[in-house]
Parts: structure tokens; sequence; C-alpha cells
């Protein structure tokens, strides 16, 4: 039997995929789980034992959550990136990672093909085949969702079929959990005026009394919350997470653009990134130049579409990656933050960095470092081009 390495996560697509690749294909099945920081030991060992349950001959893990911090989500930070202002990229960042070290993977146990559960209609199949596609060019792809173009409930018939009786609590919605958020899918995400009922996502509301959070980062990397340091920037996000999911702060849906060319919606939820993305923003506000903020956000957008569209690996998102580290060294201090039910607001910031100090002047008060004389020159320069604009064209 060929050797086929599968994608897999355990939900209701890959455990199709799982059966079928064994069953009808007549491949030897070997799933692969990349956790990049979302799932727990507890997590993992049920997905583990779903897969054996489901025939496969191996189940790996590939523990990647450093690299993705590394490569990926540090840059997201140090871009404010959100795609279409509202989005953090949760699962669409995790992909290109995913499949890269699946691929790796593959060519590592001399597998022939590589198989995930994408669908037809969506971003992932793109995201999947494209890095397939750069790292083993000569490998087969294999994608039995999308081929037999199956509904959730076409692949659950099957799996009773076939004789495994898995319980999809919530087979109706598909919910992708990962480090940077959990992307939440269902009926309602379909249309363009429902929204997803508040049992459709994942953390439910545990807290309603408001509460501060204080965030203190070190040229753009977070060091410690409330006053807790973390060694690894992950650890931190993941504290973060704990405290602020029972807020259900960060959900949200997202409408956008998928890569295939169609107009896509997605709900999702995401404390963590959001809280943390805002509250950088903020301190980057006080310690960077206006130049600085200006082409930073130009690349932040142009960052954040080449990530979602799957291109991790061209090499001008290292070219934009370069500038976003430089542009770091000043952004340290610390953020505070006031949880509450639902959403956060920000409170102010601490940092020896601060470019608004009071030494220098209190913006409409009084200034320490220019004169009268001086704003009316100022004044008059700065606004000569457009008055020799207004001066001819008004005669026309």
């Amino acid at each position: 039997m060929e050797k086929v390495v599968l994608a897999y996560s355990g939900g209701l697509d890959t455990s199709f995929c799982a059966v079928y690749l064994s069953k009808v294909k007549q491949l030897e099945v070997h799933a692969v789980m990349v956790n990049l920081g979302g799932f727990s030991e507890e997590e993992i060992k049920k997905t583990e034992e779903r897969a054996y349950h489901l025939g496969v001959k191996s189940f790996h893990v590939i523990d990647d959550a450093e690299n993705y911090y590394q490569k990926c989500i540090k840059y997201l930070i140090f871009g404010n990136v959100l795609k279409n202002n509202t989005y953090p990229l949760s699962v669409s960042s995790e992909r290109v990672f995913q499949a890269t070290a699946i691929a790796n993977y593959a060519k590592k146990i001399g597998a022939k093909a590589i198989a995930h559960g994408s669908t037809g209609a969506g971003n992932d199949q793109v995201r999947f085949d494209s890095i397939f596609q750069i790292l083993l060019p000569e490998i087969e792809i294999i994608t039995p969702i999308r081929d037999l173009k199956l509904s959730r409930n076409e692949e659950i018939e099957f799996l009773k079929e076939n004789g495994f009786e898995i319980n999809f609590e919530k087979s109706q919605y598909s919910i992708n959990k990962g480090l940077w958020g959990t992307s939440v899918g269902g009926k309602e995400t379909l249309t363009s005026n429902l929204s997803l009922p508040e049992t459709a996502f994942p953390t439910q509301i545990s807290k309603t009394e408001p509460e501060e959070m204080s965030i203190t980062f070190e040229k753009g990397e977070i060091k410690a919350v409330n006053g807790q340091e973390f060694s690894k920037p992950i650890e931190a996000i993941q504290f973060i997470q704990e405290i602020a999911q029972a807020f259900a702060i960060g959900r949200d849906t997202h409408v956008g653009d998928t890569i295939i060319g169609i107009k896509g919606r997605v709900s999702f939820e995401a404390a963590a990134p959001l809280i943390i993305l805002k509250a950088h923003h903020l301190l980057e506000k006080h310690t960077l130049t206006k130049s600085q903020l200006f082409i930073k956000d130009q690349l932040s957008l142009s960052y954040g579409n080449y990530l979602h569209d799957g291109l991790v690996l061209d090499p001008v998102m290292q070219d934009i990656e370069t500038l976003f580290e430089s542009s770091q060294k000043t952004v340290n201090g610390i953020v505070k933050i006031l949880l509450k039910t639902y959403h956060f607001s920000l409170i102010g910031v601490e940092s020896e960095n601060d470019l608004m100090s009071s030494k220098f002047g209190s913006y409409g008060e009084m200034n320490k470092t220019w004169t009268e004389s001086d704003v009316k020159g100022f004044s008059k320069i700065y606004s000569n081009a457009l008055s020799i604009y207004h001066q001819v064209n008004n005669k026309n």
C-alpha cells in the first residue's frame, strides 16, 4: 500500500478523509496533526485516539508553535495586522505553517501523496495546495471533500455506513481552534444578514465584573502580563487568552474576498489577539514617529493580504518583516486595559520612550520648543503651495 500523509485535525472533514483514504482508496494513511499552540495535551490525546479508531496506520504530532510565533505571529503584532480592519488572520496564518510542516514530514517518510480535507469553496484548499506544490512539486495531492463535493451530512452518513458512530456535538458548525484565535462557520455565515447564536461559540461567558489587565512590551514583544513575566511570548498570549476569553471578548464576523474570487463570511473569537494588537498599536502611537506609523500602516495592509492568500514564501514577506522588526526598537512600555463583557477599552500607557512628553509642551495648552512667530512663519510656508493653487484656479 502506498503511503499518504493526511493533514489531520480530528474534525468531521479529516475524519471522513481518514476512513475514505484507507477503505476506498486502499492507501496507508499516516495522520499528522500540527500543533501551533492552540491545543491542550488532553485535546491532542483525544484526537490521537480518534485517529487510530478510524483506522490510520500512524498518528504523529508536530509541535511547531515556537516556529509559528517567530515567523508569523510576531510580525502580525509588529504590523498590527487586521484583515479588513476586523480579522486577526487566526486560521489564515496557521494553514501555511501547518502545510509546510506536513510537507516536510511527507518527504521524511517517503510518502507518495498528501491529503487534506479542504472544501472546494474556501481559501484553505489554495493555501495547502500552493505550499505542497512549492515544496514538493512532484507529489500527488488528494482532496476527497473537494473532489466528491460532499456536504457535512453526507460525510456523517458515510462514517455511519462504515461503522463509525462519532459524536460531532456541533456538526452543524465548523470550528477551527488555534493560538491566534478560533474561527466558527455555520449556516448563518453563509448568509449576509444572520449572526451566530451564542451557543455556537466554543467559549461561553463566565465573568461579568470589569477587570484591569496590563501588558508589558519590550521591543514590541510581550514580556509580562499583570506583572507576571514570561520567557516565551506564546505563554503570555495563552495567559491573556485564558483571562480574557471568559468575558467573551473578541467575537466578530469577518467579510472578505477569498483567494478564488468570491465573497466569504466567517465568525471568530479571538480575545488575546485583538487585545494584544490594539494594546501594541496604542504603544506605537506613543513611541513611533509620524512617518514610521504611516509607512507601517501601508505595509501592514500588504503583509496581511499576502499572508491571507498563502504567499508566505514570497521573498517580499521577509522584506516587510525586516522593516517591522527595525521599527520596534523603541516600542517599550506598559499598556493598561479594562476588560468588560464582550469588549475592552485601552486605558493608557507608561513608557520611557513616550514621545508625548510634557517637557516639550502640552497639546492645546502651551509649548516649550517654539515661539508664536515661529508658528506664524511655519503656517505661511506650510500653506503656500495650496494657496497658489487656489489663487490660480479660482480665477478659472
